[in-house]
């Protein structure tokens, strides 16, 4: 087995904002395994909120070289538990390399990844389309350009409910809005009376992830369902979101790959609660991931390479009426340069 990695730079369409952080580059890193004339593909983005930068990422991943071409592991969930120690603190490298070992993994079985997993590829939810922070008028701009049934507004301003009310003018689609952390338990439980009347679906990390007795509140008084993001980013989280979120949303950089990612959602499903997964201004190589694992999910975020103004990879493609996986097994995404 060959382990390589690098860095590229995703350009996006537009700045993205949201409420702790804006950016118009997305640094990601992709990894890649070789053996028998397969190659599978993995990637993280790094991010400056969680401490993962290139650097660091990079230097997990190298770390990992003895166990990935040496080491005595025979599937992605082995070689994950293996490399429990040395990803301990980076689960954003974990991740790029788990993606990776799945790609190859299943190629050499013979099956694309959500063959592999018993999943339908006909019960895909539609992915909401993202509108970051900026004027209203620039807001309204995004949603003219990329005309979507579902949109998540990104919030966190001083004016996040005159915001929706202007979009709502312009479209007839459902909102779903993300907070990132940035209101009070108050905030949110008036909010929600008010969101509720403007076709929103739900509400994301409305207050801080250890604002724990104001999510009782929350989950109490609502008008909206809640969904956990910032607050569930482990395994460990998700057990301690029951009862103060009806939901999660997985990222499966934050998570550490595909192997956690998927137990966290079978957790959450067994106590009751939504599932949802989400990206993080990944190229096409991590959105075909995601792609694969979604007929799991109630809810998907998925739409990272679609704000990209060059997307360095091919692989699934999205539209309100289906979802189109690209040919051959594993999961399927390949470079389009490099």
């Amino acid at each position: 087995m060959k382990l390589s990695f690098f860095v590229r730079d995703l350009p996006l369409k537009h700045t993205f904002t949201i409420a702790h952080q804006s950016r118009d580059v997305q640094d990601t890193i992709i990894v890649k395994l070789e053996e028998d004339g397969l190659f599978g593909l993995g990637e993280t983005t790094t991010n400056p909120f969680y401490g993962m930068t290139a650097d660091n990422i990079m230097e997990r991943l190298e770390a990992s070289r003895s166990l990935v071409e040496h080491g005595n592991w025979n599937s992605p969930e082995e070689l994950w538990e293996k490399g429990r120690d040395i990803f301990r603190d980076n689960p954003f490298a974990q991740c790029a390399l788990d993606m990776a070992a799945w790609d190859i993994f299943t190629k050499k079985q013979g099956k694309k990844l959500y063959e592999y997993l018993g999943l339908d590829p006909k019960n895909i939810p539609l992915t909401n389309f993202t509108i970051g922070i900026d004027t209203i008028e620039k807001m309204v701009d995004k949603m003219k350009e990329v005309d979507w049934p579902l949109y998540k507004i990104k919030l966190g301003t001083d004016h996040d409910l005159e915001i929706i009310r202007e979009l709502r003018k312009h479209t007839s689609s459902t909102f779903r809005i993300d907070a990132n952390c940035a209101w009070t338990a108050e905030q949110a439980i008036r909010y929600s009376e008010e969101l509720a009347k403007l076709n929103v679906e739900f509400m994301e990390q409305p207050l801080g992830k250890d604002d724990l007795e104001g999510m009782k509140e929350v989950y109490t008084y609502s008008r909206l369902p809640v969904m956990a993001d910032e607050s569930c980013i482990v395994e460990s989280d998700v057990k301690k979101c029951h009862g103060l979120f009806h939901g999660i949303n997985v990222k499966l950089v934050k998570a550490g790959g595909i192997t956690p990612g998927l137990r966290m959602i079978h957790e959450a499903k067994s106590l009751g609660m939504k599932t949802m997964v989400g990206c993080m201004t990944e190229s096409s190589v991590g959105i075909t991931a995601i792609a694969h694992i979604a007929p799991l999910l109630d809810y998907v975020d998925m739409d990272g390479a679609m704000l990209l103004a060059k997307d360095i990879a091919k692989g699934v493609t999205i539209s309100p009426e289906e979802v189109t996986f690209p040919e051959g097994n594993g999961i399927g995404a390949v470079l389009l340069d490099k």
